[in-house]
């Protein structure tokens, strides 16, 4: 990620957790609910040493049978108020965890959506989701179950600990001296785990982000009899991930297996004291037993807080992935007094000495003082060989970039003064790579258009050339089209984008190589559509195949960032430059031929 975690900060404890802070504020009821349902469980557990203590020295001494009935009775009533208090500790906190993780989730997917490209064209789309799954499911655990452990056991230790110094002065002293060769180990191992935690986390997230690709691409793995290269890239990085995640296990491993030796070692110790106390009379057996009780609990507290260090530990470096994407700041975002663009919309374009480098790429020039404008309503295509600067044309208009030197003017507002939400809100892009959704036909055609009625989505499909087919599918405009469309031809994924910008009705309309991957008939259906959509439009339309852009008011031909020539497709051809060569190449026809497609 862009915001890499330097080592220093991450051997912090447990500190990406406060982040969790303002989402549990959220929810006062069910934290102060689990509080409560902790507090009652874990005061009913500290009475149950004093009762048996009581019943020790005086029941079984003088033989009061009532006495034990007694006691006996309160010590039932006492497991019904424990059993209740714990069912509600674990519906408050199970449902608070549940709570907290679906709006973090939600929280991370909306700024992630709303992040740069040059955010995405470093990061991987699959380790992204790896964190939006397996980590926040890390994190529920821990917010939910193991939080509540770890604060009942808290709360456990200190109030045992409290009654032992009660009970028993003496033995007390000897188990407090002891807490210390416990708990600072129990931190050092803790760093330990949440570290190679967050390894292991870092290497699945890449094995899933592989694949994430690989099965996106599954087609094209056994188009090229990829199966067993795919297989052993991922075994592989499943086994980095196997072996991060035993290293973070045999941390946790020697973590439990110090905290229980030193904990329960401490216990058999002060029992072997108290043991003398009650042989030399000092001591009751009743408040050596109570005192023994009460060190088991805190002993048991000790051992369970260690075991829920490890997994908090573990959640922290899922809170720590989590807080990284958070922390990303889209580098394009709208100014603090945004500058409104014009109404009615023009559609007017200007690109005035612009320079820019991708993010990626910052050595190497895309744009290199690029100045052009188009008129309203005017139509003008861009073309070029491949890395001329077209495509970047496109994603400085829809300012997923901003440009290095320059500015480029929609309506007479330089796109750097507005809101980009408002900008995008003014155009409508059919792509070469159409985006299809795995949702209905209904959905993919409204998608951006909020509340699009059922009447305006088949109208701009009737306008798209779509129509018709669309009616044939299986449930017509409800028909789910798969991942990616898979279930669509090319040409009928090409004409619902055509639809979808239709429906939009944005005042200027980018085509990039709209027809470039059909055939010849389909390519006659979506022309139809791209001529209905382009009426009263400003369009730019970028296209490698010249048989698209004759009918251009302008062809702009671009070549390494720059603009080389301009006019229309009959002046370009006697100016016998590169247009002309790229037509020659395509048409395969004689100079004098292509004048007469021109003229």
């Amino acid at each position: 990620m862009a915001n890499e975690v330097p080592p220093a900060a991450r051997r912090t404890s447990l500190r990406p957790l406060g982040q969790l802070l303002p989402y549990v504020r959220r929810y006062r009821l069910l934290v102060i609910g689990a509080l409560v349902s902790l507090v009652v469980a874990a005061a009913t557990t500290l009475t149950l040493p004093m009762a048996i203590r009581r019943m020790i020295d005086h029941g079984f001494s003088t033989s009061d049978s009532g006495f034990i009935n007694t006691y006996f009775s309160m010590l039932m009533a006492l497991a019904i108020v424990l059993a209740l208090a714990s069912a509600t500790r674990y519906y408050f906190v199970i449902t608070l965890g549940e709570r907290i993780v679906s709006d973090l989730r939600r929280d991370v997917f909306a700024h992630v959506t709303k992040l740069s490209a040059s955010f995405f064209d470093v990061n991987q789309s699959g380790e992204i989701v790896s964190r939006l799954t397996a980590d926040a499911t890390q994190l529920k655990s821990a917010v939910g179950a193991t939080a509540s452990v770890a604060l009942r056991n808290l709360i456990l230790c200190l109030g045992a600990i409290g009654m032992m110094v009660y009970t028993s002065p003496k033995l007390s002293s000897l188990v407090l001296a002891a807490i210390p060769l416990i708990v600072f180990p129990l931190v050092g191992f803790g760093r330990s785990v949440r570290r190679r935690s967050r390894e292991a986390q870092d290497t699945l997230a890449a094995a899933s982000a592989y694949a994430s690709e690989a099965i996106a691409a599954s087609r094209t793995v056994q188009a090229f009899n990829g199966e067993q290269a795919a297989q052993a890239r991922y075994a592989g990085a499943v086994e980095n991930a196997y072996d991060a995640a035993r290293g973070a296990v045999k941390a946790r491993s020697v973590l439990t297996a110090f905290a229980i030796t030193m904990i329960f070692g401490s216990v058999v110790a002060v029992l072997w004291f108290g043991a003398q106390d009650v042989l030399s009379g000092t001591t009751s057996p009743g408040t050596l037993s109570q005192f023994l009780l009460y060190s088991v609990f805190a002993a048991g507290s000790l051992g369970s807080l260690s075991e829920v260090w490890g997994e908090l530990s573990q959640a922290s470096g899922a809170a720590e992935r989590l807080n990284e994407l958070l922390a990303e700041k889209p580098e394009i975002a709208a100014p603090a007094n945004p500058v409104s663009l014009p109404v009615p919309a023009e559609g007017r374009v200007v690109f005035d000495n612009v320079h820019f480098s991708y993010p990626a790429r910052p050595d190497e020039k895309s744009l290199k003082g690029l100045d052009f404008s188009v008129r309203p309503g005017e139509t003008v295509a861009i073309v070029g060989p491949s890395g001329a600067g077209k495509s970047t044309v496109f994603s400085l208009l829809l300012r997923f970039y901003d440009p290095a030197k320059g500015a480029i003017l929609i309506d007479g507002v330089d796109a750097r003064e507005t809101d980009p939400d408002d900008l995008r809100r003014r155009m409508a892009i059919v792509p070469q790579d159409v985006t299809i959704f795995a949702a209905s036909v209904h959905d993919n055609i409204a998608f951006g258009t909020s509340g699009a009625s059922r009447e305006a989505v088949r109208a701009a499909a009737v306008a798209a050339q779509a129509d018709e087919f669309i009616s044939r599918l299986s449930s017509g405009y409800d028909t789910h089209v798969g991942e990616r469309g898979i279930t669509l031809s090319g040409g009928q994924r090409q004409r619902i984008a055509i639809a979808r910008a239709i429906l939009r009705n944005a005042p200027i309309l980018l085509l990039d190589e709209a027809t470039s991957a059909l055939d010849a008939e389909s390519e006659v259906l979506v022309q139809k559509a791209l001529d209905s959509l382009m009426q009263h439009r400003t369009t730019l339309v970028i296209a490698h195949r010249l048989a698209t852009v004759l009918k251009a008011d302008r062809i702009l031909v671009m070549d390494q960032g720059r603009i080389i020539e301009e006019g229309n497709h009959a002046s370009l051809i006697r100016q016998g430059g590169l247009y002309a060569k790229l037509a020659r190449l395509q048409f395969d026809h004689g100079s004098e031929d292509l004048r007469v497609v021109g003229s």
